[in-house]
């Protein structure tokens, strides 16, 4: 039989058991320097090796609190590159969030559409919301096939593919249209199977606690918007 030696086996799991093993109380302080120089080095093979760049479809999902939020960080280190950003929001359109008027300093470098017309119990009328999806998703296409801008955010459109206001094919073939070096987010809890397929990074929030849910206390300025 084989053994693995530290250069066969595979990084991450390396990785892994380098951690598991530098927790350990009963390395001395040349064991542990060790081990966390193996870890440099395996860390630096694997980013020595890996692409210089790719465009990204990422997917922000899941019943927990944060997907929008940490889209928007993406969004704020994008302009401060000075990359041209667009976003479009296919459910929220109903409120004026603070974060529209703090990136209305970076008007040069953003464009900013609020599309929808806000939470689909508000609304109570599918045939509107059908075509408002639909608008949004034109809209969405046309940054998405404009090589100028670097990232596009398409904020909660995967409610809008969970009611079934778009298809989940109709999003796949607009996507494949992005150029190489686009990113595109897409958040919005229950995204289907197919675009996490397709996706390249994807983070699935977990509700543990929710002040409305196990409190009753209400959205609050600075915090859920």
């Amino acid at each position: 039989m084989k053994n693995n030696t530290p250069q066969e086996l595979n990084p991450d799991r390396e990785i892994e058991r380098l951690i598991d093993e530098v927790m350990s109380s009963s390395l001395t302080d040349e064991q542990y320097r060790k081990k966390m120089q193996r870890r440099k080095e395996v860390q630096e093979k694997r980013i020595a090796q890996a692409l210089p760049e790719k465009g990204l479809i990422i997917v922000n999902t899941g019943n927990g609190k944060g997907k929008t939020t940490a889209a928007l960080g993406m969004v704020l280190r994008s302009l401060g590159h000075g990359y041209k950003v667009a976003i479009v929001q296919f459910i929220k359109g109903s409120w004026e969030p603070s974060e529209k008027r703090v990136f209305s300093y970076w008007e040069d470098q953003i464009e900013f559409h609020a599309m929808g017309e806000g939470f689909t119990w508000e609304t109570q009328d599918r045939d509107r919301d059908l075509d408002k999806a639909s608008a949004a998703w034109q809209k969405s296409l046309e940054y998405i096939r404009n090589p100028d801008f670097h990232l596009v955010l398409l904020d909660e459109i995967n409610i809008a593919l969970k009611m079934a206001y778009l298809q989940v094919e109709e999003v796949l073939a607009g996507l494949a249209e992005k150029p190489a070096n686009k990113h595109v987010i897409l958040t919005g809890r229950g995204a289907p199977a197919a675009l996490i397929e397709r996706a390249d990074l994807v983070t699935e929030m977990t509700l543990v606690k929710h002040p409305f849910r196990d409190q009753g206390v209400k959205a609050q300025p600075g915090i859920e918007y």
